[in-house]
């Protein structure tokens, strides 16, 4: 049975909550792809076929540096001693660590005290840690003790479209408030070498970094600049568990990576957007900000073909990828943070895409 579209949104005041800043964070232990892909030929041994895999990750990802999580003769022993306790502790502090940098950031660009705001939303799928990253670090940046709270985990790289669109559900309910997302990956702890092809795959791209965004409701926006959030959208594709995802065990996190993932994107991607786009009069055509997550190659020419999209339009994306890989869900908040320098002209329409367990399509409408 076909479903009955959701209505528009309709804001109280006429204002739609806005992003108002957007801040990222990364370690200084940056290396070239190549540096990075011999490590993981050291780590292979004389495997013969993960090493001719390897050789043609090498020229097809376009990425050209990133940054993990340690000094990179460290991050191999630790990797190689493969202790879970010692991988998430490492993964602990250093998310704390960018976590407190990407957040002080952002709330210093936006001129908002940490005392000032109200929710809190935290996404991450690279590690555990109870209490959650943004209790733990609600003392450290001086948030208040009633600040509330929302952890977020398993969304994976379509956590910080799904933040946004917590943002945008937030503050469209207390349109006098401030909200803040921060999301914080540590992918590179978690490359096993002998777990096959998409373990190579994704220790070949993956990247860390955090990224804060702090917005605000609607009565509270004023002369603000930066995207206004207009409504979101989400699409959880049927018997899709096993495309993508966390194997998770006393081995720690091994990745669930498979070939299906940009035919899941091409065929699905033009009817959630239509479902979101619709309810504002609007089509893919209308679209002038493309806010993609930084997935892959495979996965940007799949969104390309599945809206017909002008050569240049993924520009951010890809120029995020090559400098720090896919960054799972800092991905795209670190393309917003970067389209926020430049923005399109106001009144253009923005759409934030990301794809992750589930299979999940997230989607946030933006407007300039």
């Amino acid at each position: 049975m076909r479903r009955i579209p959701d209505p528009p949104v309709r804001e109280p005041d006429g204002s739609a909550p806005r992003v108002v800043a957007a801040e990222v964070a990364f370690t200084p232990h940056r290396y070239p792809q190549d540096e990075l892909v011999d490590a993981q030929e050291r780590m292979q041994g004389q495997r013969p076929a993960e090493l001719q895999v390897l050789r043609k990750i090498r020229t097809s990802t376009g990425i050209a540096t990133r940054h993990v999580a340690l000094p990179l003769p460290d991050l191999e022993k630790l990797l190689r001693r493969g202790d879970f306790t010692e991988v998430n502790g490492v993964y602990l502090t250093t998310a704390l660590e960018l976590g407190e940098q990407a957040l002080t950031r952002a709330l210093h660009a936006a001129g908002i005290r940490p005392d000032q705001v109200d929710t809190v939303i935290s996404t991450t799928v690279s590690g555990l840690a109870v209490p959650s990253l943004e209790a733990r670090l609600a003392s450290r940046v001086g948030l208040r003790p009633d600040v509330r709270r929302v952890p977020l985990f398993g969304n994976g790289c379509a956590g910080g479209a799904a933040g946004l669109a917590r943002l945008h559900d937030c503050l469209l309910a207390r349109p006098g408030q401030v909200a803040v997302l921060l999301a914080v990956e540590m992918c590179s702890l978690h490359y096993h070498a002998d777990c096959g092809a998409a373990s190579l795959v994704a220790g070949s791209i993956f990247g860390d970094g955090a990224a804060a965004v702090v917005a605000v409701g609607g009565s509270r926006s004023g002369t603000c600049t930066g995207p206004e959030l207009v409504d979101s959208h989400s699409l959880l594709v049927p018997d899709s568990e096993e495309v993508l995802g966390w194997d998770i065990g006393s081995h720690g996190f091994r990745i669930v990576l498979s070939a299906e993932i940009p035919v899941l994107a091409e065929k699905h991607l033009p009817h959630a957007a239509e479902e979101l786009l619709s309810r504002h009069g609007l089509t893919a055509r209308d679209v002038g900000s493309w806010i993609v997550h930084g997935a892959g190659p495979k996965v940007f020419a799949a969104v390309e073909r599945a809206f017909a999209l002008p050569p240049r339009a993924l520009e951010l994306t890809r120029r995020s990828v090559s400098a720090k890989g896919n960054l799972s869900s800092v991905s795209v908040l670190d393309v917003l943070c970067t389209a926020m320098r430049t923005p399109p002209p106001r009144g253009t329409p923005g759409l934030v895409v990301a794809m992750g367990p589930g299979f999940a399509i997230e989607l946030a409408l933006i407007r300039w």
